[in-house]
């Protein structure tokens, strides 16, 4: 993690007016460790209690996520705040109970399933212990954890080359594979979407996050510092030591040390 004076330089322009200032966060590997079975996951308390200090006075404070938006909130334990799902598919908002799902996407959701599904019933995937994951119109194979990971990363290129000749489009991650629908879909939407919203009332946003799809949230903030919706932006990297993809460390204005990392960060912010 940067020296403090190198992190209280960069989380200035937040901390000089949070009421105009939008605090946007990934979960996995940045607020929530990563876990062997992604349903382990969850917030530390002593990681949330900040959070919930910069709930109360931040212009915007929202989780942008891969997973559904209904389970990230649920990892987060915190209902007052925003999730965006599924890689900017979706939109949770505070206080509500069914995300905002676009049209064009929501109709892919049964036929990304039924591929998933289909590609799970086989042997090669189910003798490696490579484990799906439904998340409505991504589907995820996971083999983290695998007895022989080499061998189920391997497999998996092989579903995701069928995935692409049926017409899907694919993702990789740290230790998954995604199967999306053939649409625009990445985290600096739902960040573009969430801006758009505040219609002007805000100066200056941060986004962490730990993994290559984070990239797009970093865009999408510079993006719009660079047409003057935003005076400034802060992109944090959150490093997870040789897993951390260089993309990310490239792209990053600062890096932090994995979700501790993250939680001073935040307790910084909420002061």
């Amino acid at each position: 993690m940067p020296n403090a004076a190198t992190l209280d330089e960069v989380l200035a322009p937040l901390l000089a007016d949070p009421a105009r200032a939008a605090v946007l966060l990934d979960i996995d590997g940045t607020l929530a460790p990563i876990v062997r079975h992604a349903d382990d996951a969850h917030v530390p308390e002593p990681t949330r209690a900040p959070l919930i200090k910069i709930a109360k006075a931040y212009g915007l404070v929202a989780c942008i996520s891969g997973r559904q938006a209904a389970t990230a909130r649920r990892i987060v334990s915190l209902g007052s705040i925003t999730y965006v799902g599924n890689h900017g598919a979706e939109i949770l908002r505070g206080g509500q109970t069914t995300p905002e799902i676009a049209p064009e996407i929501a109709e892919w959701a049964r036929r990304v399933r039924a591929f998933g599904e289909g590609e799970l019933r086989g042997e090669e995937l189910h003798r490696l212990r490579v484990r799906g994951e439904d998340k409505d119109v991504i589907f995820g194979f996971h083999w983290r954890g695998a007895p022989d990971e080499e061998a189920a990363e391997e497999a998996a290129r092989g579903v995701a080359a069928r995935a692409e000749d049926a017409g899907f489009v694919t993702h990789w991650g740290r230790k998954i594979l995604e199967v999306r629908p053939p649409v625009d879909l990445n985290k600096g939407l739902g960040i573009k979407t969430l801006l758009e919203d505040a219609a002007g009332g805000l100066d200056v946003a941060l986004y962490a996050g730990d993994d290559r799809t984070d990239v797009d949230a970093f865009d999408a903030l510079r993006a719009a510092v660079a047409s003057g919706v935003l005076k400034s932006c802060v992109c944090i990297g959150v490093s997870s030591g040789d897993e951390t993809p260089v993309e990310l460390s490239d792209a990053a204005d600062i890096l932090v040390d994995g979700p501790l990392g993250v939680r001073g960060v935040l307790e910084t912010l909420a002061g």
